[in-house]
């Protein structure tokens, strides 16, 4: 599937300029728009200046009922001084003359979270804003605020103790459908089948070569290095190396059908806090099945199946 252009992640749509007329044809059309929330006032009604139009979004119209925790104060508070989306639902003027838009967010998600259950199903390839950052997983915001459920354990091959050290809150990111609970409106997604199989990205690297790492685990036998987020390498043991530390690596041998590579660490690197890149190797359309491992390996396929309802 392409990227999403009608139900965009809130911050990702393309910035426009709103006027009186756009914003009657607006009504009418039902168009999604967006806007930055400036204030929220004792009411917990939101306001918002649409190129100097004013406009305001009450309480009860702010999140659809059923996301997850739409009657917290929290979640309402949090939407000032960011991107929200919503449709027009009419044009009033206040005592001055003056023309006020009454917005709803809750319509503009009702209509997303509609066309994803018809549209979307698993491994339907969509493009994400991380909004929040967990230890157990990352909530995405798939469309029009409509959050979905990023598990740790879907966003690399190489494991990770933390969120953080992938991703950062407001990060645009690819994901997959993994599965969808349609009476739940809910979304698990996942991440890892779109940073490509162990010989993608062993193919970036030679025997011979020394590269930069992260050590990932610390193990009796050895330390598991990453090499890129989908792919690591067992260096021999050293009592000086902890999980998370910087290392530069030698790499001694790639074998493919073990899928194994050999390592030794030449000496440690300073931190760095920068995050490593995600090179996407799927961008688009929609996967049925995904194999990490090669065609040759011993062993039972590293794969992932995208099962379909019914």
């Amino acid at each position: 599937m392409p990227e999403n252009k009608t139900f965009p992640p809130e911050g990702l749509r393309p910035p426009a300029v709103h006027t009186l007329q756009s914003l009657k044809s607006a009504v009418e059309s039902g168009e999604i728009l967006e806007a930055v929330a400036l204030r929220c006032d004792v009411n917990h009604t939101l306001h918002f200046s649409l190129n100097g139009i004013r406009a305001v979004m009450q309480r009860e119209e702010i999140n659809a009922p059923w996301i997850s925790g739409s009657d917290r104060d929290i979640a309402i508070l949090s939407r000032v001084g960011k991107p929200t989306c919503f449709t027009v639902q009419e044009i009033l003027t206040d005592e001055k003359g003056a023309p006020v838009a009454r917005l709803s967010r809750r319509a503009a998600q009702e209509k997303a979270m509609e066309y994803f259950l018809q549209c979307l199903r698993p491994g339907s390839v969509l493009a994400c804003r991380a909004t929040r950052l967990e230890s157990f997983g990352v909530f995405l915001d798939i469309g029009c605020g409509i959050v979905a459920m990023l598990p740790i354990e879907h966003i690399s091959v190489s494991r990770i103790s933390h969120t953080k050290e992938r991703f950062r809150a407001g990060q645009k990111i690819l994901a997959v459908v993994l599965s969808i609970d349609p009476e739940r409106r809910r979304f698990t997604m996942t991440h890892r089948e779109l940073l490509g199989t162990w010989m993608e990205n062993a193919s970036w690297f030679r025997p011979g070569e020394t590269v930069p790492g992260v050590v990932r685990s610390v193990q009796p036998y050895g330390s598991f290095i990453e090499l890129t987020p989908n792919l690591s390498g067992l260096a021999d043991t050293r009592e000086d190396l902890t999980t998370g530390d910087r290392v530069s690596v030698f790499i001694k041998s790639i074998r493919p059908e073990r899928m194994k590579i050999k390592l030794q660490v030449i000496e440690k690197l300073p931190p760095d806090s920068t995050l490593p890149d995600l090179k996407y190797q799927i961008t688009d359309g929609v996967l049925d099945r995904w194999v990490y491992s090669p065609p040759n390996y011993e062993k039972a396929p590293v794969e992932t199946v995208f099962l379909q309802d019914g």
